[in-house]
């Protein structure tokens, strides 16, 4: 029997679960690529229990989770008006974080992820989404690309004492 994977929406009760698959598939994507010092602060000061209830607390952000057999194996996040990261446009939903365990990489549970966020900003009648994907995270670049999003800006994503770039994209819905 084939196992269905199932997108259950975040709630406070869900904090320490949440922090746990944060941590896990930030770490994987980004540990090689990163200094040991700034990893461990980003994972420190953006998990930490107090940041998340705040960001659960949000009436502008929402998050889900991609479960599996009873295990979460990766999470969404996306923020509306004011809440997002950047444009802070009424018309617009940002995909924040989209993150896969690594061992479920390639069996579609990213796409899972992204139709959710597809489907709340059309119910929210949005006129697009947009988000920032790190120049150097190729494989994502070409998931939102296969996608259909349009490259449309960069900015300065800081993480410990590095900054770096990444590539904002855009999908009118």
């Amino acid at each position: 029997m084939e196992s269905i994977i199932i997108i259950k929406e975040v709630t406070l009760n869900d904090i320490e679960q949440l922090q746990k698959i944060g941590k896990k598939t930030f770490h994987e994507t980004f540990s090689e690529s990163n200094s040991e010092e700034n990893m461990k602060k980003y994972l420190e000061e953006g998990f930490a229990k107090e940041k998340l209830t705040t960001e659960l607390n949000n009436k502008d952000s929402k998050f889900y989770f991609a479960i599996l057999n009873h295990e979460t194996i990766g999470y969404l996040k996306v923020n509306f008006g004011v809440s997002q990261t950047e444009l802070k446009d009424n018309k617009a939903l940002e995909i924040e974080r989209i993150y896969v365990s690594k061992e479920f990489h390639g069996k579609k549970v990213g796409q899972l992820l992204y139709n959710k966020a597809i489907q709340v900003a059309k119910k929210k009648n949005m006129e697009y989404v947009w988000l920032g994907v790190w120049e150097q995270n190729l494989r994502a670049i070409r998931f939102y690309q296969k996608n259909g999003f349009v490259e449309f800006d960069k900015h300065i994503f800081k993480l410990g004492n590095e900054e770096q770039t990444d590539i904002m994209m855009k999908l009118k819905l």
